[in-house]
């Protein structure tokens, strides 16, 4: 089983979470029962962390808004699983309200619309809480101070039990943390994107809030396993990295494998595990949330709770982020969209 850790403002999970957004339509259409097999897979197998957001899958037919389908489809597996609630953790966001590729994102965080977005998403899942709800984006012309004002009234009337916020600089997690105790951060944090290591991590290090990265296995290009042709067929084409430099970033695919025979391990275990003695090294708690469709894969990425790193191993695969081309950004969002471009 998975062991468990406790983020922030103690909020116990499973040290490797399970990131919905891989089920649903963002790297291509899957059939419901494929995706809800994944996520029963992963509870299953102990990673009772399960993570998703009100923006993630296709939308309905003729709405506007959110799609709300990811967290419909955990919904229906939370009826069936046969656990307790308490067993489970969860975790949604709110906040991005419109997305396409030639305006990019639309993002609220007003008073209203915080309320609003909490109560479809509890509707959607089933429950009767949240027990971690994270502010997806922050609206930038909109003090942040004002939104988590508002999740603290959730938490004060039970809708919400834990607060967390995405993609914010240093500075947003300070003024945050002053009005509400924050309990994670969700930012993009793996082997080749290290960006947070900067500001925010030590940041969150210094307040005692959790870190859930994200992408922590490069949307598959870390395991070595992501094939050229699905990248451009999917959101991927449109960041650099694993496009135009999809070659080029091969190289840190290669040292990865090679540590990875070395310790008799796979590259995806390689690249969490180099999240958890990253989080050690920062002193804070780091619970990756990789997401897969296929069962092997999710008990594979279960096994990495196993796999220890030594420092050559850091040391080699810190040399290795210097071969690495093309940033984290997509290229439909401002630079403003992630944290580093607003640090």
């Amino acid at each position: 089983m998975i062991p468990t850790i406790t983020l922030g403002d103690n909020l116990t999970v499973s040290k490797l979470g399970f990131g919905g957004m891989a089920v649903t339509d963002t790297y291509g259409s899957t059939p419901d029962e494929v995706a809800k097999q994944a996520i029963h897979t992963a509870l299953d197998a102990g990673i009772t962390f399960i993570d998703t957001a009100d923006v993630y899958g296709e939308p309905r037919p003729n709405t506007t808004g959110p799609a709300g389908t990811n967290e419909e489809l955990i919904g229906e597996v939370l009826a069936t699983t046969g656990l307790k609630r308490d067993e489970i953790q969860l975790a949604t966001k709110f906040g991005i309200i419109g997305f396409d590729l030639e305006n990019g994102m639309s993002v609220r965080g007003d008073r209203e619309y915080v309320r609003e977005a909490c109560h479809n998403s509890l509707r959607r899942l089933g429950v009767d809480h949240i027990d971690l709800y994270y502010m997806h984006r922050r609206e930038l012309t909109r003090p942040i101070e004002e939104t988590v004002t508002a999740m603290a009234e959730l938490v004060a009337e039970g809708k919400v039990r834990h607060i967390g916020l995405s993609e914010v600089t240093a500075d947003e997690l300070r003024a945050a943390h002053r009005i509400h105790p924050i309990t994670a951060v969700q930012s993009e944090w793996s082997i080749w994107s290290r960006d947070v290591e900067h500001h925010v991590v030590p940041a969150a290090s210094e307040l005692g809030v959790g870190f859930v990265p994200y992408s922590p296995l490069g949307r598959g290009f870390l395991t070595g396993t992501l094939q050229k042709d699905r990248v451009q067929s999917s959101i991927l084409a449109a960041q650099p990295r694993y496009d135009q430099h999809y070659d080029d970033n091969q190289a840190i695919v290669a040292t990865i494998q090679d540590i990875a025979a070395e310790c008799e391990a796979t590259a995806a275990q390689v690249a969490l595990a180099w999240l958890w003695h990253q989080g050690t090294a920062y002193g804070l708690p780091v619970v990756p949330i990789p997401g897969s469709r296929r069962s092997d894969r999710i008990h594979e990425n279960a096994a990495a709770v196993d796999v220890h790193l030594t420092e050559e191993h850091m040391a080699r695969l810190d040399a290795a982020l210097a071969t690495v081309h093309g940033g984290r950004n997509f290229t439909f969002t401002d630079d403003d969209w992630i944290s580093s471009g607003r640090e």
